[in-house]
């Protein structure tokens, strides 16, 4: 089927959702591969915490600030092969080369130059991954008008894409297996070549086989260029504030806000609580313990989770499986407290399908409500704006993880966590376990209440659907 910008476009053919769920397991195989690899920064390379959280925070803060700039170049592009095609094509392959040079760190180099090397690189990376995702989530967007069927299509897109969180932890194996490689950053220098290439088709995929409908001739549209910079930068912030005068998608980017980022503000806690709590600062005795609770939950995710979430949006509607999907993780955030064990690692196991609801049916439900908002969008400005709306909500979502990875340093600092000390004390383990179950369970609380009234239900959509149907007629 061709992607098209107007017209009705219900049911998608599964070689295209495919397609497009291909994509999505390299746009989250990188940032998977990234928050592995990262320990190797702080465990390996004797990097601060406080370089850990720059690292973390600048990138993305710029990688947040382009997106709703490349959202506005990828709706107004006039081209022979659509609005978004070749955007994604080049981005995907400025990704793979950007990662794999990105991650050629040598000790020997010392901290200082590693820590420029290595923020330099992830500002090419952060923009190549911004050419690439923007414009490749707006062909989601706009590949169905079907309530139903736009859940189908991020449910199977998630459902690929969950692949890159259960491969991913097994790089912690692979990393600090003495029989195959020296060291971790030796592995990780190896891994980058491999994981890099690997994504890269994978993003090129959705570019290849998701056709577009030809904009060359389309005179609504109004092209980023040198002559019009100004006008279009007027454009960008007035569409920002016409994005949040709706009040459903403004619910959505504050609830995504607050669950998705207090959550990866203590994702990388995982690693040195298992070591240190479980193992008292043996990484060879932890073994694949840190691995099974990444690769494990996003089994749970593929197969329990996906699966579970897309019935209940048929059956309950989307905001009432998004307000039960995250009560259940709130469970599981609760048991973690409980169950990290010292001598009895698989206990945390029991937790994980729980949790696994919280980020597992967050982008499922949330992807395809955006959806309904460039409907809602379209009934009152005209405009077909996946782009801008998927560029602000990643925006939020991006913006978000760059504080978030700023405060993973602060609080690891504030604990006490020392990254040169064998084993860490008390108080510091006692402190990043606080933060691990208090910090998400807070920010899902807040997401709950913000979503209680969210108002754009079935037939909402399906009278916004008839609406612009009767127009385009």
């Amino acid at each position: 089927m061709s992607v098209n910008t107007s017209g009705s476009k219900a049911i998608v053919p599964m070689g295209q959702k495919i397609a497009f769920g291909l994509g999505m397991l390299a746009n989250q195989m990188f940032p998977a591969a990234l928050s592995i690899f990262m320990v190797v920064l702080v465990q390996d390379l004797g990097f601060p915490a406080w370089m850990w959280g720059i690292l973390f925070f600048l990138p993305r803060i710029f990688d947040a600030f382009f997106d709703p700039i490349m959202g506005f170049i990828t709706d107004n592009t006039k081209s022979i092969w659509g609005r978004r095609r070749q955007y994604v094509f080049a981005g995907g392959i400025l990704l793979g080369i950007s990662f794999v040079v990105m991650w050629q760190l040598h000790r020997e180099n010392g901290v200082n130059f590693n820590f420029i090397y290595f923020l330099f690189w992830s500002f090419v990376f952060y923009f190549a991954y911004s050419l690439f995702s923007v414009p490749y989530v707006a062909m989601g967007y706009e590949m169905s008008d079907d309530f139903h069927e736009r859940t189908s299509i991020m449910a199977i897109a998630q459902w690929i894409g969950q692949w890159a969180w259960v491969i991913a932890p097994w790089f912690w194996v692979i990393m600090y297996e003495p029989k195959w490689f020296v060291n971790a950053d030796t592995a990780t220098r190896t891994l980058a070549i491999w994981v890099g290439a690997a994504c890269m088709l994978l993003a090129l995929t959705p570019a290849v086989f998701i056709k577009g409908k030809s904009t060359k001739d389309d005179h609504s549209l109004k092209p980023l260029t040198m002559k019009t910079i100004g006008a279009s930068l007027k454009d960008i912030l007035l569409s920002f504030k016409e994005a949040f005068i709706i009040k459903p998608f403004r619910k959505l980017c504050i609830a995504t806000f607050l669950i998705y980022n207090a959550f990866n503000t203590v994702a990388g806690f995982t690693f040195f609580i298992i070591v240190y709590r479980l193992f008292n600062g043996n990484t060879e005795a932890a073994g694949i313990w840190p691995t099974l609770f990444g690769s494990v939950g996003a089994l749970g995710t593929t197969f329990i989770v996906i699966p579970i979430v897309a019935a209940m949006s048929k059956k309950l509607g989307k905001k009432n499986a998004f307000l039960l999907s995250q009560s259940i993780s709130i469970v599981g955030y609760i048991l973690f407290w409980f169950l990290f064990i010292p001598g009895k690692p698989y206990m945390f196991l029991f937790a994980l399908p729980l949790f696994s609801f919280g980020i597992g049916s967050l982008f499922t439900l949330m992807m395809s409500m955006t959806a309904d908002v460039c409907d809602m969008d379209e009934l009152t400005s005209g405009k077909r704006r996946e782009g801008i709306f998927g560029a602000i909500y990643w925006w939020m979502v991006k913006f978000g993880f760059a504080i978030a990875g700023l405060l993973t340093g602060v609080i690891m600092a504030a604990v006490g966590f020392d990254s040169g000390a064998p084993t860490q004390s008390e108080t510091a383990i006692t402190g990043l376990r606080l933060a691990f179950s208090g910090l998400p369970i807070l920010g899902t609380l807040i997401a709950i209440w913000v979503m209680w009234d969210y108002d754009l239900s079935e037939e909402k959509a399906n009278q916004i659907k008839a609406e612009l149907a009767k127009r385009k007629a």
